[in-house]
């Protein structure tokens, strides 16, 4: 079995192979981030006309590095939610297109369910690495990218449960907007990330832990890091350097302390992190540092929007027979 995952729900074009084994055969990233840095954040019909530009090149690209055909794929997934309507529209639309004229299976698949799966590619066959796959359960899972922070416990069956989720802004929208405050361009959390490693100095900050809740909220921290950057005007790169660690700090602290606990109080016999934040180095270091449990993170180029995910997430729920297969209606929202 070869499935041909599809991913357009933000503003990367991702077309990935996988085999049934769950080895990455191809996965061709289309990056818009010169188009939406200008404007300092993504425009979303900017972002469906460029999905609309990049998606054949990118398919061609995808089953040339696979070496395969196109009559060799058994399954297409596409991401049909949440995300941009008019980016999904043109993911959902073209392998539509490729099911009727191949006659092939086509699969509906949930963006951040299939976030969670990126954790089960075993090899990545283009650059010959392998990777440790979740193997117990229940497994406590931490989504944490631009758009969401969700806790969620994921059973044997794949069945999801929403444990906590943020109450305002998500993680890597914070960092965006951090990096906003201080010039250091769109998107902001590799900024940040990149800034953070030249100082081990950090201001007093406060964490928001919401305590006896799984929830998380940013806001307030977002509000207190303005305040702080107004203080130490004008910047040099020591203060930014400074200012970047400070924030990151606390809110890798926040993820990890409240992830853990969850895990612990839900019994899980590991932990995934995973989306776009889950690239962020510290958060790598501090969750497999502190966790007592098993720690599972995709390599960095599979934590950002890519169809190898959603590939991954065919594959396994192909095998449980989970999914419902005829799903493919477009929608913004979806829940687990």
């Amino acid at each position: 079995m070869i499935i041909l995952g599809i991913e357009t729900s933000c503003d990367e074009t991702s077309l990935s192979i996988i085999n049934e084994d769950n080895h990455l055969m191809s996965n061709v990233i289309v990056s818009q981030h010169s188009t939406h840095s200008q404007h300092g954040g993504i425009i979303p019909e900017l972002a469906s006309r460029q999905h609309i530009i990049n998606i054949e090149d990118a398919f061609e690209k995808c089953i040339k590095n696979a070496s395969v055909k196109l009559d060799d794929i058994s399954v297409i997934g596409v991401t049909n939610g949440p995300g941009l309507i008019g980016s999904l529209i043109v993911g959902v639309n073209f392998a539509k297109g490729l099911s009727i004229s191949t006659n092939k299976p086509l699969v509906g698949v949930n963006h951040l369910k299939a976030h969670v799966f990126a954790s089960w590619i075993k090899k990545d066959l283009e650059t010959n690495k392998s990777f440790d796959t979740p193997k117990e359960f229940p497994l406590m899972c931490i989504i944490v990218s631009g758009g969401h922070t969700d806790l969620v416990k994921l059973d044997e069956n794949y069945n999801f449960e929403l444990i906590g989720r943020t109450r305002d802004d998500a993680a890597g929208e914070a960092f965006d907007k951090a990096a906003r405050l201080l010039s250091l361009g769109f998107p902001g959390g590799p900024e940040v990330d990149k800034y953070s490693s030249f100082s081990d100095e950090h201001f007093d900050f406060p964490r928001a832990l919401l305590r006896g809740s799984h929830d998380f909220s940013f806001s307030g921290m977002k509000t207190a890091f303005l305040n702080l950057s107004e203080k130490n005007k004008p910047f040099d790169e020591d203060k930014i350097s400074k200012l970047c660690n400070t924030f990151q700090e606390a809110i890798v602290d926040v993820i990890t302390e409240k992830t853990i606990k969850a895990a612990e109080e839900y019994r899980c016999r590991g932990i995934v992190v995973t989306g776009g934040v889950a690239a962020n180095s510290h958060l790598r270091e501090e969750m497999a540092r502190k966790s007592p449990l098993p720690v599972f993170i995709p390599e960095k180029k599979l934590c950002t929007d890519n169809g190898a995910m959603i590939a991954s997430y065919v594959v396994e729920n192909y095998k449980k027979s989970n999914s419902d297969f005829n799903n493919i209606d477009v929608k913004s929202v979806l829940n687990y």
